[in-house]
């Protein structure tokens, strides 16, 4: 599922584009977006900084006329406070004029569209934002943390310790993060990857942290030493190499 926010002050145009996804949906099974209308910028902004609203995809019109309740008239300035909030999704510009198109870079914009959108368009820049979104999604996983969804780089994980009924998520800027969730649970998420494998009951390790290892212990780059159950060292092992194989291709 594709989370999509629409943000444009007038109904009509709001129509017309979630028609076009709906249309999407039905000529692409499988594909399934869950989109939400925005008629200011302002309350698209709010969510995304007190309640953590994170769209896949933004599709705003570049010009918000201030009706008094719009801090942010240009299409623009709102992008730029989105990047400003780290917010690191994909943003699509729809206009009427092509007056902006040279600013849509300063804020990463993917696309500039002119209104009205034909279905073709349309369609051409989905198949590849989604695309894009696929690969990237690929590159992290989505964690509760604290009560809050966080997404997390899957380079920056170099290993996972049990601790009772809750995980302990070693990061590579040092930090520790706390999960509510099984190993088993968290392994099923991780082992799409190939760098990450199962020591044991009670360890997720990332083999690209690993500085050496021999048959009784794993030490980490980060310090940390794994005792090896027995008769995990020799398919360790191969992992190992195989990864590092892999890497060298």
């Amino acid at each position: 599922m594709y989370l999509i926010a629409l943000c444009d002050d007038e109904t009509a145009e709001l129509d017309k584009t979630e028609k076009l996804l709906s249309d999407y949906e039905k000529k692409h099974p499988g594909t399934e977006f869950m989109t939400r209308r925005f008629e200011n910028a302002d309350e698209l902004l709010w969510l995304v900084r007190e309640k953590k609203y994170m769209p896949n995809l933004i599709f705003m019109d570049i010009y918000l006329p201030d009706n008094g309740h719009n801090s942010y008239p240009l299409g623009m300035e709102a992008a730029k406070e989105l990047r400003n909030m780290n917010y690191k999704g994909k943003i699509v510009f729809l206009t009427t004029s092509r007056e902006h198109a040279l600013e849509a870079f300063d804020v990463d914009a993917l696309q500039y569209m002119v209104k009205p959108v034909s279905e073709e368009k349309m369609f051409s820049v989905l198949n590849g934002l989604l695309k894009d979104i696929e690969e990237e999604r690929k590159k992290y996983i989505l964690l509760r943390i604290e009560g809050r969804l966080v997404r997390v780089a899957l380079n920056d994980i170099v290993c996972c310790e049990a601790q009772g009924k809750t995980q302990c998520l070693f990061l590579a800027d040092g930090m520790q993060c706390t999960l509510r969730m099984t190993v088993t649970e968290l392994y099923e998420q991780l082992s799409q990857c190939q760098e990450f494998v199962r020591i044991g009951v009670a360890y997720i390790v990332n083999l690209g942290y690993i500085g050496s290892l021999n048959a009784k212990e794993i030490c980490m780059e980060n310090g940390m030493k794994i005792y090896l159950p027995r008769g995990t060292y020799k398919r360790l092992r191969e992992q190992y190499f195989n990864y590092y194989c892999r890497e060298c291709e």
